[in-house]
């Protein structure tokens, strides 16, 4: 023990000893303060973070870890192919928080026709739901996830679709069943695609055979598979994996009939097909093999211009996309004219005129002014139809300094003649019974939180650019969410 602790012991010692006290707890206890300095002395230098050694001379190392820092935190699992894609298309048909409006009415084979209809709110019902949702007849755009089920107002234009329908139904019992031509055209968010919806949904409903094509820039922007079809004459070009797909669309929503009809006719197909198949199974066959897919299509085209056969709708929208060139290239490296793309050839020689469908129907169309490319020979014939309708004296006429795509104006030649079945449907904005009709609708969803009265109506058409729908959905609903 050092001295000086030894000393400090004695002399405490004899201070308990003069007052009594138990003295061994200190002698067991003493005060002694130690320390060491060698844990510092041998401790590392704490590391500078961000910041490593120098590679040694001669020796390569590459640092291929990624931190947190580096990677963003805690990285998630990437995206599987077409993910992101699913999710940008992604229909959503039904909001649970929505109230469901009991008044609401659905549309049926026997009320389609109905003219009481107008200015109503009308229901889907399910199986024409799948039916539209298998041909992809909703959009995006469209504010079908803001309400409790699929609804739409029976305007005044439907009215006229609808009339459309009944005509070609009635000539069906006459020797000459006609095949009817529209083309809808409109300002943007004036509802043309959910009036070819409309459309479609009375097609379903009256038992028509349905063929779609929900969007024409998909047909035409080189993002398909493409080849010469042999032995034509100017060439043309098939899209088979498009071919496919557009008849797995066609199984999903015309599936009933294709179950029960029998081949009439003995396709010539390259793989082998029972004599007493259904047109299911003609489909299918080209669905499980899309070399053969354009070849299918084309005998179950004959199948359905065979007599006693259901009238057809064949619809397009996006219609601007088929009037011009392609991005698809030939081989002497030259655009391929959407024309010569056999899926547009059958559409264009029955929206022309040229051919007809033999046991009747509807060529229907819908022009675009979100997205799509400019074509001078369908903005001038759709223009001189629509002032036929309003001022049949006063016609613009053709700018012969502007350039224009010979083929497109030979196919809407008859758009301008007044005693053809070519017509345009101009699609404006809603009157303001309409405008309340539809109001009130989002109303009772639980959307709109106010009192449908003439001053509201009023205002909210008038901000709407006169009852422009997609502007009426705006202003009254989607703004205040």
């Amino acid at each position: 023990m050092p001295p000086s602790t030894c000393l400090r012991s004695l002399s405490q010692l004899s201070l308990d000893a003069s007052t009594h006290r138990s003295i061994v707890p200190r002698l067991l206890h003493p005060r002694v303060a130690c320390f060491s300095t060698s844990a510092t002395h041998y401790a590392q230098a704490p590391k500078k973070k961000g910041t490593t050694a120098a590679p040694k001379k001669g020796v390569k190392s590459l640092n291929t870890k990624k931190g947190k820092q580096a990677s963003g935190g805690d990285s998630g699992k990437r995206p599987a192919q077409g993910e992101r894609k699913a999710l940008r298309k992604r229909i959503v048909l039904s909001n649970n928080n929505a109230l469901e409006v009991s008044s609401l009415k659905d549309l049926s084979k026997e009320s389609a026709f109905s003219e009481q209809n107008e200015g109503q709110v009308m229901g889907l019902p399910e199986h024409v739901v799948d039916a539209l949702r298998a041909v992809e007849a909703f959009k995006t755009t469209q504010g079908w996830s803001l309400f409790r089920r699929p609804a739409v107002l029976m305007r005044k234009e439907a009215i006229q679709v609808a009339k459309l329908f009944k005509e070609v139904e009635d000539s069906a019992s006459g020797q000459q069943k006609k095949t009817l031509r529209r083309i809808l055209s409109g300002e943007r968010m004036s509802g043309k695609s959910t009036l070819l919806l409309q459309g479609l949904t009375i097609g379903f409903l009256r038992d028509w055979f349905v063929i779609s094509l929900p969007e024409a820039q998909d047909i035409v922007n080189a993002h398909t598979d493409y080849a010469p079809l042999p032995k034509s004459e100017p060439m043309q070009y098939t899209q088979d994996t498009y071919t496919a797909n557009l008849l797995q669309q066609i199984l999903k929503s015309n599936g009933s009939f294709l179950e029960s009809a029998k081949l009439i006719t003995k396709p010539d197909l390259p793989l082998p097909l029972s004599a007493k198949a259904t047109l299911k199974e003609l489909v299918a066959l080209g669905i499980a093999n899309p070399e053969v897919s354009w070849p299918v299509f084309v005998a179950l085209w004959n199948e359905l211009s065979q007599p006693g056969r259901p009238p057809i709708l064949l619809a397009v929208d996006g219609l601007s996309h088929m009037m011009g060139d392609s991005k698809y290239m030939s081989a002497d490296v030259k655009p391929v004219h959407a024309y010569d793309l056999t899926i547009i050839r059958l559409f264009i020689d029955h929206l022309s005129g040229q051919k007809q469908l033999p046991n009747g129907g509807i060529v229907l169309g819908a022009t675009s002014q979100s997205n799509a490319p400019t074509s001078p020979a369908l903005d001038f014939c759709v223009g001189v139809a629509e002032a036929q309708q309003k001022t049949p004296d006063n016609v613009p006429q053709w700018n012969p300094y502007k350039k224009v795509d010979v083929r497109v104006m030979e196919a809407l030649k008859d758009l301008n003649s007044e005693k053809s079945d070519f017509d345009v449907i101009k699609v404006g904005g809603l009157s303001k019974e309409e405008a309340r009709a539809i109001m009130e609708y989002y109303a009772e969803s639980g959307m709109l939180r106010h009192q449908i009265n003439d001053r509201f109506v009023n205002e909210k058409w008038s901000l709407a650019g006169m009852g422009n729908i997609g502007e009426l959905e705006k202003a009254s609903v989607r703004l205040r969410l």
